[in-house]
Order: structure tokens, then C-alpha cells, then sequence
């Protein structure tokens, strides 16, 4: 067995580490300054194209071909599809016209590629006349943050800036719900089903459940002597995922269950799925405002009020009461109206997620940690836990990575070469809002007796 954060670097030491950090950064922030050239010269072509268009008031098959000769001038000489080049053309006048602040950040390396379309894209379905003040916060949201955890921060601040609130538009996006098949190649063909996130990802969670419990469940391969050979199942997690779809969509049960027996589908069929909601009680009580502070789908981003007023409405486990700090909205408290492990529910309320720098894994599918380790005389108490996903908790433990937990749940952790990165609980919308006062009322100018 390996030990627990061992103290020797396997290829080399922290200096030599150091100098290759360095190196990726440096590059990283000139590839950044590059890629944000490119987006800039992509969009002048863009508009000039748009300029031709507008000078000849061409009908639109005219303007697309005025667009698509453009875009070939740069396929050709780059030896790229003119499709592709014409969609980076249209990626890029949106940028430039409707996030400058982000492209500057990205041209002086403070944002990288993913940093950006994630901005972009969270970005597009703000009103045109509110996604300067957007463009600016989100720049601001981003620093220090993974794209993974930036998605679910964008989405929340998107929505503060819609002119209509969650619920009006989920109920009209409801209304495309569908499904269809796309062919493929070799016999393939992908099953799409668009629905409400909130079902989506409890399906996916579902079918992760199911097809680790079936690897965990399958025998080894057979060789006894005399007996007909089995061959191992070494299906992987994506493969048994799909064939558990199948089953359960084609025959309502999951088939392919080995502890099912002849009276019906056994354990397997019995997994639910588990999904994590974080419901702010004023979005409960008045869902017009459920904007400011949506209730969140941990991972995922906001979700309406309806559906999570259903949801809190259909479980039959206990709702955790989070009680946070009005001001800085840090977790104070948590408690429920039946008795469970109030350690894990304040943890799960603090954290929310894997405590890993950018890492957005649900705390439900992640394991407590002592981060001063238990068997080193680490106390089982909130200011010595959190929460990690297996990946990440394996990492603690068998390399040079060191943590220390910091009051309010902070942790610093403390890469093999010295780098410190600091995570926080993402803290919850404050319970008091401070709001301008209004205007007084005009008065009338009496007439003089």
C-alpha cells in the first residue's frame, strides 16, 4: 500500500516542477493572447461581409453568400471547412460585439478558451441590453474559478438579469420536450431525449446507480476444468449505461439484473435516483422573485420554482433547513424535522459539492473527509470535514497535495511545488437585501392666496 501523501517527488523535484508550471502558464497566457487576435480579426471579417451586405441591400441568399465567400477566403488559405470557418466567424462577432470585456480578459490572460464560451453561452440569453452589465460581473465571477463550477455561477446571475422569471420560461420550454433518433454510422444511431433538467439528470444518476451495482455484482471469467468457459463482462460504465436504457425502456425492467429472480426485477430495479436541490425559502414564498435567488440544481445551475416546490412536495426524506448568515450568507446552522446525522446534513448544506479546487461533483455522490486524518488523531467535527468525490479523495491521500481547513470551512490546499489555492463554501444569497430607497413622491406647488 502506498502512504498517505508521500513526501518524495517520483520524477524530479519541486524546483523542476516549479519551472515546468511556469512554463505551462506562460504558454497558456500566450496562446490566450493569440486565440483573442484570431477572435478579433475572425469578427472583422465578419463585419465587413456584414458592411458589403448592408451597402448592396442584398436579399438574405445574397448576404449568406456574401458571408460565405468571406468565410472561404480564410478556409482556403488555413485548409479548413467554410462551414466550420463561417461558425467561428459568427462565435466571434457575438463576442466581440457583446462581451468586450470578456475578450480583453482572455487577450491578457486572465481567461482561458473554456472560460470564455462558457461566458458566452450563459450570456446569450440575457436581454441585448443588459449583457454589458453581464460581460462585467461574469468577468468578475470568473477569477479563481474552474469553467465547471463557473457554468452553475453564470447561470444564477443570467437569470437575475431576465426580464421574466424561470417559471415563465420553463414552462414554455417544457412544451419542446422530445424525442428523436439521429442515424450514425456503422449500425449506431444516437436517442436523444430533450426534458427538463431536473429529470435528465435523475435519469443519468438512476443508470450510474444501476450500472456500477451491476460491474460491482458480475462474476469473474470461469476456467474450471470440465466446465463451458465464461467470458468476463468487461463492459464499461458508458456501455452498461446504455444497455440498462435499453432494458428498462424495451422491457420496463432492467434484464440485464443479476440478483433479479423469477418474481421480478431484484435490487437493481429498486435504485432510485438521487438528485440534489438547494431551495431558498423566499423562492418558495413568493416565486415572482425567484430570479434574485433561484433554486439551484447543485451541478447543473438554476431550476424553476415549480418544479422544485414539486419536488420538495413528492420526497419522502427530510428536507434540510439551512440557517445562514443575512449579511454574508455564510451556513450558521442546519437542522431538520426528523432526526439524522446533523454532521452530514451541515456538511452537505456547507459544501454542496466536492471541496477540490474546481471540481463541481454533487456532495450527495461524494465521500465526508477528515482533513486532518482521523488515524492521525483528526477530530470527527464540522471544522475538520468536507467533502471530496472519490477521485479527489484518493488524490489527498497518496500524493504531495496537503489541505488545512480554515474557519467557515475555508481549505487552503498546497500543491507538491508550494502553490497555495484557497476553496470556499459558495455561500448562499443573503437573507436581507438592501434596496435603494424610493423616490419621494412629487409635490404639487400650491398657488399663492
Amino acid at each position: 500500500m502506498l502512504p498517505a501523501n508521500p513526501e518524495s517527488a517520483p520524477h524530479g523535484g519541486h524546483d523542476d516542477l516549479s519551472s515546468v508550471l511556469s512554463e505551462v502558464l506562460a504558454a497558456d497566457a500566450g496562446v490566450a493572447a493569440a486565440e483573442a487576435r484570431r477572435v478579433r480579426a475572425l469578427a472583422r471579417a465578419g463585419h465587413l461581409a456584414f458592411d458589403a451586405m448592408a451597402a448592396q441591400r442584398a436579399s438574405s441568399k445574397a448576404a449568406e453568400m456574401a458571408l460565405r465567400e468571406v468565410a472561404s477566403e480564410i478556409a482556403a488559405a488555413e485548409h479548413l471547412s467554410d462551414r466550420s470557418v463561417q461558425a467561428q466567424i459568427g462565435r466571434a462577432v457575438e463576442l466581440v460585439d457583446h462581451f468586450p470585456v470578456t475578450l480583453a480578459a482572455w487577450q491578457a490572460g486572465a481567461l482561458s478558451r473554456e472560460h470564455v464560451w462558457a461566458i458566452v453561452d450563459a450570456g446569450r440569453p440575457v436581454p441585448v441590453e443588459r449583457r454589458g452589465e453581464f460581460d462585467v460581473l461574469a468577468v468578475t465571477t470568473a477569477e479563481g474559478m474552474s469553467p465547471g463550477r463557473l457554468r452553475t455561477r453564470l447561470a444564477a446571475l443570467a437569470e437575475r438579469l431576465q426580464p421574466t422569471t424561470i417559471a415563465e420560461r420553463h414552462r414554455a420550454a417544457r412544451t419542446t420536450r422530445n424525442v428523436r433518433v439521429v442515424p450514425g454510422e456503422n449500425g449506431m444511431s444516437d436517442l436523444i431525449a430533450s426534458l427538463p433538467t431536473v429529470l435528465a439528470v435523475g435519469i443519468y444518476d438512476r443508470l450510474t446507480q444501476q450500472g456500477r451495482a451491476l460491474i460491482d455484482a458480475r462474476p469473474a471469467a470461469s476456467s474450471e476444468p470440465g466446465a463451458p468457459p465464461v467470458e468476463a463482462d468487461v463492459r464499461t460504465v458508458d456501455q452498461v449505461r446504455a444497455d440498462i436504457l435499453a432494458d428498462l425502456l424495451l422491457t420496463a425492467a432492467p434484464d440485464a439484473d443479476p440478483t433479479r429472480g423469477d418474481d421480478g426485477p431484484g435490487t437493481l430495479g429498486a435504485i432510485r435516483a438521487k438528485v440534489q436541490v438547494v431551495v431558498p425559502a423566499l423562492t418558495m414564498l413568493q416565486p415572482g422573485e425567484e430570479n434574485l435567488d433561484p433554486a439551484g440544481l447543485v451541478g447543473h445551475g438554476p431550476v424553476d420554482a415549480e418544479t422544485a416546490r414539486a419536488i420538495a412536495e413528492a420526497t419522502s426524506l427530510p428536507w434540510d433547513r439551512v440557517i445562514t448568515h443575512p449579511i454574508t450568507g455564510s451556513v450558521l446552522h442546519v437542522d431538520t424535522y426528523q432526526r439524522t446525522a446533523a454532521i452530514d446534513r451541515y456538511l452537505r448544506a456547507r459544501d454542496r459539492h466536492c471541496r477540490w479546487p474546481g471540481c463541481t461533483a454533487p456532495a450527495v455522490r461524494c465521500e465526508v473527509d477528515h482533513t486532518h486524518d482521523a488515524a492521525l488523531g483528526g477530530k470527527t467535527e464540522v471544522c475538520n470535514l468536507c467533502h471530496l468525490c472519490q477521485r479527489h479523495h484518493t488524490q489527498k491521500q497518496f500524493t504531495r497535495w496537503r489541505v488545512r481547513q480554515l474557519a467557515g470551512g475555508v481549505l487552503e490546499w498546497t500543491s507538491p511545488t508550494g502553490k497555495v489555492y484557497i476553496d470556499e463554501p459558495f455561500p448562499y444569497s443573503p437573507a436581507v437585501r438592501f434596496v435603494p430607497d424610493p423616490p419621494p413622491p412629487p409635490t404639487a406647488e400650491l398657488a399663492p392666496f
